[in-house]
């Protein structure tokens, strides 16, 4: 359990780190790059099938640590589970992590009912660019959801997806998210509901 947490540390701040790299070399504004397209402001089974039809969405890839569930815990929540079976009918689904643990990704894609890739060193754009490809969708269909701004945010505005941030499902802030929340916001990045 403490190697675990030692490399999640260490692996949440590598992505970090890699999402600064990111974020100085873009070309576009740095707001810009940073910008979520939609603040949802809550976690993520409040998106309805109604929102995902006014931004025109028909395909979703889910990070999943705290997005989904808490970093820590494989247990899927019976909210979890209905709300996807609510918007499986509307939008074609793959979750995309940074975990590398295959079986944790597995198992809880496995539940779901949904495909998935691991691994997936966001904010490269590799791994989101294959599910896209899977679900056989233009990239202005499809939206990355997750809770952080420069690795789920930051993977999807620089392929070009609609980007949606959501509040950590484990309800806890971890102070490297707090921190991102806060420069971003220094370097201009609006993360007001909308």
């Amino acid at each position: 359990m403490w190697k675990n947490c030692i490399i999640g540390t260490r692996g949440l701040l590598a992505t970090f780190v890699y999402g600064l790299f990111c974020v100085i070399r873009c070309p576009m504004s740095k707001a810009k790059i940073l910008q979520p397209d939609l603040v949802l402001g809550d976690v993520v089974i409040h998106i309805t099938p109604e929102l995902l039809k006014r931004y025109n969405l028909k395909g979703l890839i889910l990070d999943v640590d705290e997005t989904l569930v808490p970093w820590n815990e494989t247990d899927i929540s019976p909210q979890l589970l209905t709300w996807i079976e609510q918007i499986r009918p509307h939008v074609a689904i793959w979750l995309v992590s940074n975990n590398f643990s295959y079986r944790r990704i597995q198992r809880i894609a496995n539940y779901l009912g949904v495909p998935f890739l691991h691994g997936a060193a966001k904010p490269s754009r590799r791994k989101l660019l294959q599910a896209v490809k899977a679900m056989n969708l233009p990239l202005d269909q499809v939206a990355m959801v997750g809770d952080r701004l420069f690795t789920d945010i930051l993977a999807g505005n620089r392929l070009g997806l609609f980007t949606i941030l959501v509040e950590p499902m484990g309800g806890k802030q971890f102070s490297l998210r707090n921190f991102e929340v806060w420069l971003s916001q220094l370097l201009g990045v609006s993360l007001s509901k909308r």
